[in-house]
């Protein structure tokens, strides 16, 4: 099989390259490498959930599956005073996204660690959010949407960015099933942000 970025540790040549991007207002640069999601550029769905997220300041934020790092480090750069952790089960996508908050000046803010999902998060979060791994099947997909339940705190949000073709309405049917009200906050290019708030 061949190595995609849902491997947790690609053996293929690294092949680093530096992309720019600009979000919400503000200059990134980012290392990125083969066998990591959207290596070339920040993909249309990352920067629309970026563009869309309320992320209130001094929040505790959880970035699930965060491949090199685009959505947390994005957050943690221009939102003031939050506390940012990110995982993903990919050890490339991980150093590399390590880097990316250094060379973005949010390393102080900003904590990236290897996790199957939730496996190794620990503690409560009042934000979440997930552009899912697709390509790892709807188990895993699904599995981080439920999740999110136990790593947030009252009234916290998960915010997801999904693709119709991708399978947004059975997505967003799923949300409806584990948090009861879902909120379709953007719409754009085929892509659907969604938001879904943990009851008391």
């Amino acid at each position: 099989m061949s190595e995609h970025y849902y491997t947790a540790s690609p053996q293929s040549d690294e092949e680093r390259q530096k992309i720019q991007a600009v979000l919400r207002d503000t200059r990134f640069v980012f290392w990125t490498a083969a066998s990591v999601f959207s290596r070339e550029y920040v993909d249309y769905g990352s920067r629309l959930l970026i563009e869309t997220l309320d992320v209130p300041p001094g929040a505790r934020v959880l970035d699930v599956g965060c491949g090199y790092g685009p959505i947390g480090i994005a957050i943690a750069k221009t939102v003031a005073d939050v506390r940012v952790d990110m995982v993903d089960i990919n050890e490339r996508a991980v150093a590399l996204a390590q880097e990316n908050a250094a060379a973005n000046g949010v390393a102080d803010r900003v904590r990236v660690f290897i996790s199957d999902g939730y496996a190794r998060v620990d503690g409560v979060y009042d934000v979440i959010v997930t552009n899912p791994p697709i390509r790892a099947g709807k188990d895993v997909v699904y599995a981080i949407f439920a999740g999110a339940k136990e790593h947030l705190v009252p009234g916290g949000s998960l915010w997801v960015v999904i693709h119709k073709k991708q399978g947004a309405p059975s997505a967003e049917r799923k949300l409806a099933e584990l948090y009861g009200t879902v909120e379709r906050v953007a719409r754009k290019k085929g892509y659907y942000v969604f938001r879904v708030t943990r009851g008391a």
